[in-house]
Parts: structure tokens; sequence; C-alpha cells
């Protein structure tokens, strides 16, 4: 058993994610807004963020947090549901140790991610993550 996630698990990990994002009610009407017509492109890069920041392949280009200032119909709540899907989905695919060091970096980007996309709200409301998906 590996220590490390492969690049077919990021693979798997990345399109089964964004297709749980697809169906979800509240954050697919957010991400069809953006990428209708564009999924597949989107798809691939983000197995290249993903195995940037897992593997340090430094494949990705690219400013995470620009992307999504501006996103029409996003709202500071959704940083919960995107993390909730994306638990489910890892800890569904990968190996408990590995979906544990997965989830723990995508918790740890969502803040610089909300500020970016909300930079007006209050500084105390970013003390802390609002969600620890996944802990007890």
């Amino acid at each position: 058993m590996s220590d490390r996630i492969t690049e077919a698990q990021i693979r798997a990990l990345v399109f089964s994610f964004y297709g749980a994002i697809r169906e979800d009610p509240t954050l697919g009407p957010v991400f069809e807004a953006r990428l209708s017509g564009r999924w597949e492109p989107h798809l691939e890069k983000m197995c290249d963020f993903w195995s940037s920041v897992l593997l340090a392949s430094r494949r990705f280009t690219g400013n995470p947090a620009a992307a999504h200032v501006g996103l029409p119909g996003l709202r500071p709540e959704h940083f919960d549901r995107w993390l909730d899907l994306f638990h489910r989905t890892a800890t569904a695919l990968l190996p408990p140790h590995v979906a544990a060091d997965v989830v723990g970096r995508a918790q740890r980007m969502r803040i610089p991610l909300e500020r970016a996309a909300f930079p007006d709200a209050h500084e105390h409301e970013w003390g802390a993550p609002r969600s620890r998906v996944g802990t007890p």
C-alpha cells in the first residue's frame, strides 16, 4: 500500500467529485453557469491542480483564488457543501490515510479561496474554518 496518492487516484477523485458537483442541487447550477460546454478542459485542469498539490508535479498553471472572484451565484455556504462532497468522494475512493491527507489539504485551502471570493467579509469570520468535515 502506497503512502501517497497516485495520478490514477487523482483522476478518479476529480472526475467522481465533479460528477457529484454536477448532480448537486446547490452547487451544480453555480458550476454549470461557469463551465457549460467547458467541463472537460476544467476537469483536466483540476487533475493538474491536484497533481501539483499532492504530488508536486508542477503541472498546474493558474490562480485558483482569482478563479473564484466574481463567480455568479457563489455564496460562502457553498464552501461547506463543496468540502462535504469532496470529503465523501475522497473517503469513498481512497485508502483512509490518503483520503485524510487529501481532505486536510482541501480544508486548508478553503480560507484563502473564500477570502478571495468574499473580501468584504469580516475578519472575525475567517478565524477558523466554519466546517470540520469528516472530524468528530
